[in-house]
């Protein structure tokens, strides 16, 4: 069965129990007659509890990945299956129920409503999977609590926000339904360092309660908080780095990655 959403609860990770699988997944796109195939028969499993981080060159194929795992898009031909539900032959009014109830979101762009205050548009996104109005604003508190905005910035409106305050709320609107999988796309791409690193560890936390993380990004900084590198290249796997055994704090993790990537020509 897929994962049920549950606003309050935490997730445990599984040894070796996979979220997401593909199979065989690709996606063509037809451009001007000519049809361009982004993604290519590839295979990829996601461990539940998993930090795992897509890189590649420009056009490789990493947002279009992302999107065909979590819903926004679907495969031209193959698979994906969510806690062995095949995701890619439901409809559009299917995909969205699915989206909406067992995945979170975090963009560069972070879309908020304008005219709703920062509370109101986290309570917004909560209230479509929850008719339990006190149990969403306790999660909301709970989370603007861990990525630090004060209940004064809780009551702004976007328009009031920094870089960096208005990426930490799309990292609670991400999480406020208690996703099975966050999708991350580049959430630091338009962040100064010092925002950026913020943004860095909130993931980690969030990561290190349980919460299953599927990251793109292209700084390998950002890539080395995760636990495992995915890196594409013309639409399939060109190298996949398990970091686990390496250390976040003593910078060995990303000598890893850097030394990873270096010999995949990146």
């Amino acid at each position: 069965m897929l994962h049920t959403a549950a606003p309050i609860a935490e997730h445990h990770a599984t040894v070796d129990d996979p979220v997401i699988v593909t199979e065989k997944l690709s996606k063509t796109f037809s451009t001007g007659g000519t049809q361009q195939h982004v993604l290519k028969n590839l295979d990829l499993t996601v461990e539940r509890g998993s930090f795992t981080v897509i890189m590649g060159p420009s056009g490789a194929g990493k947002s279009t990945l992302l999107y065909a795992l979590s819903g926004m898009d679907r495969p031209s031909l193959g698979r994906v299956t969510v806690d062995d539900v095949d995701i890619s032959g439901f409809s559009e009014d299917r995909l969205a129920r699915f989206r909406r109830d067992h995945c979170g979101f975090v963009f560069q762009q972070i879309y908020l409503l304008d005219a709703l205050s920062v509370m109101d548009n986290v309570m917004a996104v909560g209230l479509l999977t929850s008719r339990d109005k006190a149990a969403v604003r306790t999660r909301a508190d709970e989370l603007f609590d861990l990525v630090g905005l004060s209940a004064q910035d809780r009551r702004k409106f976007p328009s009031m926000l920094s870089g960096g305050e208005a990426q930490r709320v799309g990292i609670v609107r991400g999480l406020i339904n208690n996703p099975a999988v966050l999708f991350a796309d580049e959430p630091t791409g338009q962040l100064n360092s010092e925002y950026g690193r913020l943004v860095l560890d909130l993931l980690s936390r969030v990561h290190e309660s349980g919460q299953t993380i599927v990251m793109v990004t292209h700084d390998v900084k950002s890539a080395a908080r995760g636990e495992r590198i995915v890196y594409l290249r013309d639409g399939s796997i060109a190298g996949d780095l398990d970091l686990r055994s390496h250390s976040v704090d003593d910078g060995e993790r990303t000598r890893a990655a850097v030394g990873f990537l270096a010999g995949l020509g990146w």
